[in-house]
Protein backbone atom coordinates (compact mmCIF):
# COMPACT_ATOMS: atom_id res chain seq x y z
CA UNK A 1 0.00 0.00 0.00
CA UNK A 2 1.23 3.61 -0.57
CA UNK A 3 -0.03 6.50 1.67
CA UNK A 4 1.42 10.07 1.67
CA UNK A 5 4.04 11.14 4.19
CA UNK A 6 2.74 12.86 7.35
CA UNK A 7 2.09 16.43 6.60
CA UNK A 8 2.85 19.69 8.25
CA UNK A 9 0.87 22.71 7.73
CA UNK A 10 3.64 23.89 6.30
CA UNK A 11 3.43 21.41 3.67
CA UNK A 12 0.21 21.92 2.61
CA UNK A 13 0.39 26.36 1.57
CA UNK A 14 1.89 24.86 -1.84
CA UNK A 15 -0.12 26.01 -4.32
CA UNK A 16 -0.65 22.70 -5.68
CA UNK A 17 -2.55 21.33 -3.05
CA UNK A 18 -6.38 22.42 -2.70
CA UNK A 19 -7.28 19.79 0.33
CA UNK A 20 -4.62 18.01 2.44
CA UNK A 21 -6.05 15.19 5.19
CA UNK A 22 -3.80 14.25 7.80
CA UNK A 23 -4.43 11.17 10.53
CA UNK A 24 -8.20 11.61 9.87
CA UNK A 25 -10.16 9.39 12.49
CA UNK A 26 -13.93 9.71 12.61
CA UNK A 27 -15.46 7.58 15.62
CA UNK A 28 -19.48 7.28 16.01
CA UNK A 29 -20.17 6.03 19.40
CA UNK A 30 -17.94 2.97 19.86
CA UNK A 31 -17.38 2.00 15.98
CA UNK A 32 -14.15 3.97 14.35
CA UNK A 33 -14.93 4.21 10.51
CA UNK A 34 -12.29 6.17 9.58
CA UNK A 35 -9.00 4.88 11.15
CA UNK A 36 -6.33 7.40 10.08
CA UNK A 37 -6.94 8.74 6.78
CA UNK A 38 -3.93 10.51 5.15
CA UNK A 39 -4.37 11.63 1.19
CA UNK A 40 -4.00 15.01 -0.69
CA UNK A 41 -6.04 16.23 -3.82
CA UNK A 42 -3.92 18.26 -5.91
CA UNK A 43 -5.43 21.67 -8.09
CA UNK A 44 -7.12 20.62 -11.14
CA UNK A 45 -6.99 16.33 -9.70
CA UNK A 46 -9.81 14.66 -10.37
CA UNK A 47 -9.66 11.77 -7.51
CA UNK A 48 -11.92 9.05 -7.07
CA UNK A 49 -12.89 6.96 -4.24
CA UNK A 50 -14.17 3.84 -4.40
CA UNK A 51 -15.10 0.34 -1.81
CA UNK A 52 -17.89 -1.25 -0.98
CA UNK A 53 -20.42 -0.04 1.07
CA UNK A 54 -19.83 1.02 4.50
CA UNK A 55 -15.94 1.52 4.48
CA UNK A 56 -16.16 4.74 4.91
CA UNK A 57 -15.77 6.86 2.20
CA UNK A 58 -19.00 9.20 2.29
CA UNK A 59 -17.51 9.95 5.89
CA UNK A 60 -14.33 10.62 4.56
CA UNK A 61 -16.06 13.54 2.06
CA UNK A 62 -18.52 14.72 4.61
CA UNK A 63 -15.54 15.19 7.07
CA UNK A 64 -13.90 17.35 3.88
CA UNK A 65 -16.53 19.97 4.60
CA UNK A 66 -17.02 18.79 7.98
CA UNK A 67 -20.40 17.93 7.91
CA UNK A 68 -18.71 15.72 9.83
CA UNK A 69 -16.59 16.93 13.00
CA UNK A 70 -13.58 14.60 12.94
CA UNK A 71 -12.40 12.91 16.25
CA UNK A 72 -9.26 13.36 15.53
CA UNK A 73 -6.88 14.09 12.69
CA UNK A 74 -6.97 17.22 10.66
CA UNK A 75 -8.16 18.65 7.04
CA UNK A 76 -5.86 21.50 5.24
CA UNK A 77 -7.57 23.23 3.05
CA UNK A 78 -5.74 25.71 0.85
CA UNK A 79 -3.61 25.59 3.39
CA UNK A 80 -6.16 26.61 6.26
CA UNK A 81 -6.69 23.88 9.15
CA UNK A 82 -10.82 24.04 8.78
CA UNK A 83 -10.72 21.72 11.83
CA UNK A 84 -9.15 24.26 14.15
CA UNK A 85 -12.07 25.58 16.61
CA UNK A 86 -11.23 29.07 15.73
CA UNK A 87 -12.02 28.63 11.30
CA UNK A 88 -14.41 30.23 10.27
CA UNK A 89 -15.67 26.68 8.01
CA UNK A 90 -18.83 28.55 6.83
CA UNK A 91 -16.38 30.40 4.90
CA UNK A 92 -14.52 27.86 3.50
CA UNK A 93 -17.72 26.14 2.56
CA UNK A 94 -18.82 28.62 0.41
CA UNK A 95 -15.41 27.84 -1.75
CA UNK A 96 -16.66 23.85 -1.72
CA UNK A 97 -19.23 22.76 -3.81
CA UNK A 98 -20.97 19.62 -2.46
CA UNK A 99 -23.29 17.04 -4.54
CA UNK A 100 -25.36 14.73 -2.36
CA UNK A 101 -26.78 11.31 -3.19
CA UNK A 102 -30.40 12.58 -3.22
CA UNK A 103 -30.84 16.10 -4.75
CA UNK A 104 -31.30 18.45 -1.99
CA UNK A 105 -33.32 20.88 -4.11
CA UNK A 106 -35.89 23.52 -2.58
CA UNK A 107 -39.01 21.98 -3.69
CA UNK A 108 -40.88 25.63 -3.69
CA UNK A 109 -38.36 27.05 -5.74
CA UNK A 110 -37.54 26.75 -9.50
CA UNK A 111 -34.00 25.70 -10.89
CA UNK A 112 -33.08 29.46 -11.56
CA UNK A 113 -34.40 29.85 -7.43
CA UNK A 114 -32.49 26.92 -6.47
CA UNK A 115 -29.19 28.08 -8.29
CA UNK A 116 -29.69 31.71 -7.04
CA UNK A 117 -30.97 31.53 -3.21
CA UNK A 118 -27.13 30.67 -1.28
CA UNK A 119 -25.65 33.25 -3.95
CA UNK A 120 -27.35 36.13 -2.84
CA UNK A 121 -27.33 35.03 1.06
CA UNK A 122 -23.69 33.63 1.65
CA UNK A 123 -21.85 35.97 -1.40
CA UNK A 124 -24.10 38.64 -1.22
CA UNK A 125 -24.58 39.08 -5.16
CA UNK A 126 -27.33 41.34 -6.40
CA UNK A 127 -30.67 39.48 -7.53
CA UNK A 128 -29.69 40.14 -11.17
CA UNK A 129 -26.07 39.09 -10.68
CA UNK A 130 -27.26 35.84 -8.93
CA UNK A 131 -29.63 35.40 -11.86
CA UNK A 132 -27.17 35.23 -14.73
CA UNK A 133 -24.73 33.18 -12.95
CA UNK A 134 -27.33 30.85 -12.13
CA UNK A 135 -28.94 30.64 -15.82
CA UNK A 136 -25.36 30.53 -17.48
CA UNK A 137 -24.35 27.08 -15.39
CA UNK A 138 -27.56 25.72 -16.11
CA UNK A 139 -26.83 26.52 -19.53
CA UNK A 140 -23.34 24.38 -18.49
CA UNK A 141 -25.29 21.07 -17.53
CA UNK A 142 -27.91 21.55 -20.89
CA UNK A 143 -31.01 22.69 -18.77
CA UNK A 144 -30.99 26.28 -19.66
CA UNK A 145 -34.73 26.16 -21.20
CA UNK A 146 -35.59 25.04 -18.29
CA UNK A 147 -34.49 27.31 -15.36
CA UNK A 148 -38.56 27.89 -14.66
CA UNK A 149 -39.01 24.25 -13.72
CA UNK A 150 -39.90 23.30 -10.03
CA UNK A 151 -38.17 20.12 -8.90
CA UNK A 152 -41.15 18.11 -9.15
CA UNK A 153 -41.43 19.03 -13.47
CA UNK A 154 -38.13 17.41 -14.00
CA UNK A 155 -36.71 13.96 -13.46
CA UNK A 156 -33.91 12.99 -11.52
CA UNK A 157 -31.15 12.88 -13.77
CA UNK A 158 -32.09 16.44 -14.39
CA UNK A 159 -32.54 17.48 -10.77
CA UNK A 160 -29.13 16.13 -9.80
CA UNK A 161 -28.19 18.44 -12.75
CA UNK A 162 -29.43 21.17 -11.33
CA UNK A 163 -28.09 20.48 -8.01
CA UNK A 164 -24.36 20.91 -9.83
CA UNK A 165 -25.42 24.10 -11.39
CA UNK A 166 -26.05 25.61 -8.20
CA UNK A 167 -22.92 24.23 -6.89
CA UNK A 168 -20.86 25.47 -9.59
CA UNK A 169 -22.77 29.00 -9.19
CA UNK A 170 -20.59 29.36 -6.53
CA UNK A 171 -17.53 29.06 -8.27
CA UNK A 172 -16.05 26.56 -6.15
CA UNK A 173 -12.14 25.99 -5.65
CA UNK A 174 -13.26 21.92 -5.25
CA UNK A 175 -16.38 19.97 -5.71
CA UNK A 176 -17.32 16.92 -3.61
CA UNK A 177 -19.84 14.28 -4.82
CA UNK A 178 -21.34 12.07 -2.88
CA UNK A 179 -22.34 9.25 -4.98
CA UNK A 180 -24.24 11.09 -7.43
CA UNK A 181 -25.68 8.61 -9.37
CA UNK A 182 -26.75 5.90 -6.81
CA UNK A 183 -30.16 7.54 -6.45
CA UNK A 184 -31.15 7.62 -10.54
CA UNK A 185 -32.31 5.16 -12.62
CA UNK A 186 -29.50 3.76 -15.14
CA UNK A 187 -30.83 5.68 -18.60
CA UNK A 188 -30.50 9.00 -16.30
CA UNK A 189 -26.86 8.02 -15.47
CA UNK A 190 -25.35 9.37 -18.78
CA UNK A 191 -25.95 12.86 -18.92
CA UNK A 192 -25.13 13.54 -15.19
CA UNK A 193 -21.41 11.93 -15.76
CA UNK A 194 -21.56 13.37 -18.77
CA UNK A 195 -21.44 16.95 -17.38
CA UNK A 196 -18.94 15.70 -14.42
CA UNK A 197 -16.66 15.30 -17.52
CA UNK A 198 -16.96 18.10 -18.67
CA UNK A 199 -16.16 19.59 -15.50
CA UNK A 200 -13.13 17.57 -15.19
CA UNK A 201 -11.88 18.32 -18.55
CA UNK A 202 -12.21 22.15 -17.58
CA UNK A 203 -9.70 21.69 -14.92
CA UNK A 204 -12.47 21.36 -12.01
CA UNK A 205 -10.96 19.71 -8.78
CA UNK A 206 -12.51 17.20 -8.21
CA UNK A 207 -13.58 14.22 -4.91
CA UNK A 208 -16.18 11.73 -6.00
CA UNK A 209 -17.38 9.04 -3.97
CA UNK A 210 -18.48 6.89 -6.96
CA UNK A 211 -19.39 3.02 -7.85
CA UNK A 212 -18.99 4.09 -11.49
CA UNK A 213 -16.26 2.47 -12.36
CA UNK A 214 -16.16 2.90 -16.03
CA UNK A 215 -16.41 6.46 -15.26
CA UNK A 216 -13.48 6.27 -12.75
CA UNK A 217 -11.54 4.78 -15.26
CA UNK A 218 -12.00 6.76 -17.53
CA UNK A 219 -12.01 10.20 -15.71
CA UNK A 220 -10.34 10.48 -12.77
CA UNK A 221 -6.36 10.94 -12.51
CA UNK A 222 -5.79 8.88 -9.20
CA UNK A 223 -8.50 6.39 -7.95
CA UNK A 224 -8.50 5.70 -4.00
CA UNK A 225 -9.79 2.12 -2.97
CA UNK A 226 -10.72 2.05 0.68
CA UNK A 227 -12.39 -1.23 2.94
CA UNK A 228 -12.55 -0.71 6.68
CA UNK A 229 -12.07 2.52 7.25
CA UNK A 230 -8.45 2.64 5.85
CA UNK A 231 -7.10 3.30 2.25
CA UNK A 232 -5.98 -0.11 0.94
CA UNK A 233 -4.78 0.63 -2.51
CA UNK A 234 -4.46 4.21 -4.79
CA UNK A 235 -2.61 5.29 -7.35
CA UNK A 236 -3.75 5.44 -11.12
CA UNK A 237 -7.11 4.12 -12.62
CA UNK A 238 -4.79 1.53 -14.83
CA UNK A 239 -3.22 0.18 -12.04
CA UNK A 240 -6.18 -0.12 -9.00
CA UNK A 241 -8.93 -0.85 -11.20
CA UNK A 242 -6.71 -2.58 -14.26
CA UNK A 243 -4.10 -4.16 -12.34
CA UNK A 244 -4.76 -3.97 -8.29
CA UNK A 245 -1.80 -5.11 -6.24
CA UNK A 246 -4.15 -5.89 -3.41
CA UNK A 247 -6.44 -9.12 -2.62
CA UNK A 248 -9.22 -7.17 -1.25
CA UNK A 249 -9.52 -4.45 -4.21
CA UNK A 250 -8.96 -7.43 -6.45
CA UNK A 251 -12.02 -9.24 -4.62
CA UNK A 252 -14.09 -5.58 -4.36
CA UNK A 253 -13.56 -5.47 -8.71
CA UNK A 254 -14.46 -8.71 -9.61
CA UNK A 255 -17.91 -8.63 -7.82
CA UNK A 256 -18.35 -5.22 -9.12
CA UNK A 257 -17.31 -5.97 -12.82
CA UNK A 258 -18.86 -9.41 -12.85
CA UNK A 259 -21.16 -9.97 -9.97
CA UNK A 260 -23.02 -12.97 -11.65
CA UNK A 261 -19.25 -15.31 -10.85
CA UNK A 262 -19.02 -15.02 -7.66
CA UNK A 263 -18.55 -17.24 -4.76
CA UNK A 264 -21.91 -17.31 -2.38
CA UNK A 265 -21.13 -16.55 1.03
CA UNK A 266 -17.99 -15.53 0.30
CA UNK A 267 -17.99 -11.49 0.54
CA UNK A 268 -19.94 -12.68 3.97
CA UNK A 269 -16.81 -14.80 5.02
CA UNK A 270 -14.13 -11.95 4.21
CA UNK A 271 -16.38 -9.29 6.09
CA UNK A 272 -16.10 -11.03 8.95
CA UNK A 273 -12.04 -11.72 8.42
CA UNK A 274 -11.61 -8.13 7.63
CA UNK A 275 -13.95 -6.57 10.53
CA UNK A 276 -12.27 -9.47 13.39
CA UNK A 277 -10.55 -7.47 16.26
CA UNK A 278 -7.70 -9.27 18.26
CA UNK A 279 -7.15 -8.95 21.69
CA UNK A 280 -5.93 -5.05 21.08
CA UNK A 281 -8.62 -4.14 18.83
CA UNK A 282 -6.75 -4.00 16.13
CA UNK A 283 -8.53 -5.32 12.73
CA UNK A 284 -6.26 -7.39 9.98
CA UNK A 285 -6.88 -4.41 7.87
CA UNK A 286 -5.32 -2.42 10.41
CA UNK A 287 -2.18 -4.48 11.53
CA UNK A 288 -0.49 -3.60 8.25
CA UNK A 289 -0.70 0.20 9.10
CA UNK A 290 -0.27 0.38 12.90
CA UNK A 291 2.88 -2.31 12.93
CA UNK A 292 3.01 -4.53 16.03
CA UNK A 293 0.17 -3.99 19.03
CA UNK A 294 1.52 -0.82 21.12
CA UNK A 295 3.40 0.66 17.45
CA UNK A 296 1.24 3.59 18.23
CA UNK A 297 2.99 4.30 21.37
CA UNK A 298 1.94 2.69 25.31
CA UNK A 299 -0.78 4.65 26.13
CA UNK A 300 -1.84 5.99 23.34
CA UNK A 301 -5.40 6.25 22.25
CA UNK A 302 -5.75 4.51 18.77
CA UNK A 303 -8.51 7.73 18.09
CA UNK A 304 -6.93 10.54 19.43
Amino acid sequence: MSHPATTTPEDTRSNRDVVVVADLHKSFGDVEVLKGIDLSIHRGEVVCVIGPSGSGKSTLLRCVNLLEQPTGGAVFFDGEDITDVDYDIDEARSRLGMVFQQFNLFPHLTALGNCMLAQMNVLGRSKAEAREVAQRNLERVGLGERGDAHPSQLSGGQQQRVAIARALSMDPELMLFDEPTSALDPELVGDVLSVMRSLADEGMTMMVVTHEMAFARDVADRVIFMDGGVIVEEGHPDQVIGDPTEERTRSFLQRVLDPTHVDPGAEDRKYAERHRTNSAGITPAEIGRVGPVGGRGAGTDPVS
